[in-house]
């Protein structure tokens, strides 16, 4: 099973069916669990969950209600925090999982450390990916101003020139040819149209976002995962993690692993040999730790 994703399917707590990809196999080794970003689908992680499981290690990568494989919901109003954070501890416990490291890109992210605040036990360690307790309203902004608003493809080549129209000032050493290959994973045929492989309703949730009020953080959520190793890994051009918060996050987390990506913004693709590198030797690092705690 190493490299090649099993699908599974698990019935959320409100009966809604819940799709995920599995790679590798049960170990001794920590699981890893990847959580994707707001818009975004376990296929994000495959170079990543393929690279770690090559090394005999559970992978397992979300999607979310309404994103990717997973069923859409009639109401809207369930694509929250909390309703996903719900989500994720219900895999959690139907897969046996725990404790895991996380790797959360994003909203991803923000779920895990609600998830530390909640259930500290399930976390052997944390990869936060642009994301921090504090988001900067530019980012917000951004986000908000595309999320179910993409033009109609009439193609994947059309999509992929969407994508780099948007998402080029962010990531301006991506070629045609990858924004091709995010093409293929951020779209999908429906009848005979090209759809985005999430439910354009997400809108809704960012509908009474006001960036120029202030935005609550999660400071607590944050230094609920003292008691583990953490990684923060930030895109040299992002606009919705600062480097101000992420050395406040040192400052508050006092062995915070950090990584900078250059030339790529919100948020790193963790696919390139290097960051993949820094982050299966933080896994191990987690693995090392929790083999030395006390029986």
């Amino acid at each position: 099973m190493t490299g090649t994703p099993v699908s599974r399917f698990i019935t959320a707590s409100d009966g809604l069916k819940l799709h995920v990809h599995e790679y590798g196999r049960d170990s001794t080794s920590l699981p890893v669990i990847c959580l994707p970003g707001l818009t975004r689908t376990a296929e994000d992680f495959d170079t990543l969950a393929t690279a770690l499981s090559a090394e005999g290690r559970r992978i397992i990568a979300v999607d979310y209600r309404g994103r990717g494989r997973s069923e859409y919901d009639r109401d809207p109003a369930k694509y929250s925090l909390p309703v996903e954070l719900d989500d994720v501890m219900t895999i959690l416990a139907a897969l046996q999982c725990e404790p895991a490291v996380f790797v959360g890109t994003s909203r991803g992210g923000l779920l895990t450390m609600l998830l530390a605040a909640v259930r500290p036990q399930a976390i052997a360690g944390a990869v936060l990916n642009d994301i921090g307790p504090v988001l900067e309203p530019a980012g917000l902004e951004r986000i908000k101003g595309y999320v179910g608003k993409l033009p109609q493809p009439k193609n994947y080549d059309d999509a992929a020139a969407i994508l780099m129209r948007l998402f080029g000032p962010q990531f301006p050493k991506l070629m045609l040819d990858d924004w091709r290959k995010s093409a293929r994973r951020g779209f999908a045929e429906k009848d005979g149209v090209l759809v985005p492989t999430y439910d354009v309703a997400l809108m809704r949730t960012l509908a009474d976002l006001d960036v120029s009020k202030p935005i609550p953080d999660l400071w607590p959520q944050f230094e609920a995962l003292a008691g583990v190793p953490v990684m923060v890994v930030r895109g040299e051009l992002s606009d919705l993690l600062s480097a101000a918060t992420v050395a406040e996050m040192g400052r508050r987390h006092s062995s915070l692993e950090t990584l900078v990506v250059p030339n790529q913004g919100h948020a790193p693709l963790l696919a390139e040999g290097d960051v993949m590198a820094r982050i299966a030797a933080f896994v191990r690092r987690c693995d090392d730790r929790r083999a030395a705690l006390p029986a």
